[in-house]
């Protein structure tokens, strides 16, 4: 089995060694990646000019690291690697759960894997400010990776580890409300400039992915490149 694994966080983020390491118990690895962060990059892809890959080491493994954004890198590797049979990406530094999932290029890889045919797996941890220690998520990453290649009709699959799992569960995605707050600043040199800082304002919905990861349970959120409403595509087709 291939195995392609990306990140957004760039080439030398530790987490893309922790799923590289991960990924080489269940078959035969290659790293590409952005060479620098590509982080809320969402599905952007490169088209006013030419990519670049040079080789890496990412750990034990040997990498490749691109000039462009997540989804670059899966369409680069996939194409220059042939027979891949899955994609994964991550392990993001912060969670990729409720509306994070539009803007997250940790999660567009995988759906680009998806649109071009293959299987994409996103992961994502939180992020603690400190050093990220992966063992204590090791076993249930291994359980994750486990049942999503037993499954093959899972073509599209988020995943989100709490800090300590507890267990593992099947989710959807959070929908509820989030407040986007700007917050200005002003940098050493006296300019004005914002962050801008999106806080939920409700709780999460049970069974959702936020509310699963609260909870300390591992959410496996199994996603669909469609995006149509199809219950209101009926009513407006019957009416």
């Amino acid at each position: 089995m291939r195995i392609l694994v990306t990140n957004d966080d760039g080439v030398f983020s530790p987490g893309l060694c922790a799923l590289a390491e991960a990924a080489s118990r269940f078959g035969e690895v290659r790293i590409v990646a952005p060479d620098v962060e590509q982080s809320s990059m969402a599905h952007a892809i490169t088209s006013s000019r030419p990519l670049l890959q040079r080789r890496a080491r990412v750990g034990q493994f040997d990498a490749w690291r691109v000039n462009g954004t997540p989804a670059d890198c899966v369409a680069l590797g996939t194409h220059l690697w042939e027979k891949v049979d899955l994609v994964f990406s991550g392990i993001n530094l912060g969670l990729n759960v409720g509306n994070s999932m539009w803007h997250s290029g940790t999660l567009a890889a995988a759906k680009q894997a998806a649109l071009l045919g293959f299987r994409g797996i996103a992961f994502s941890a939180p992020e603690t400010g400190d050093e990220p220690d992966y063992g204590p998520l090791r076993s249930y990453l291994d359980t994750v990776i486990r049942e999503a290649i037993s499954r093959p009709e899972l073509k599209l699959v988020n995943v989100n580890f709490p800090s300590k799992p507890r267990g593992v569960q099947w989710t959807s995605q959070s929908v509820r409300h989030y407040d986007g707050r700007v917050v200005p600043a002003k940098d050493p040199m006296g300019r004005e400039h914002f962050w801008f800082v999106p806080v939920p304002i409700e709780a999460p919905e049970p069974g959702t992915d936020r509310w699963a990861v609260q909870e300390g349970l591992v959410s496996v959120t199994p996603l669909r490149l469609d995006l149509t409403d199809h219950e209101a595509l009926g009513r407006l087709q019957a009416a």
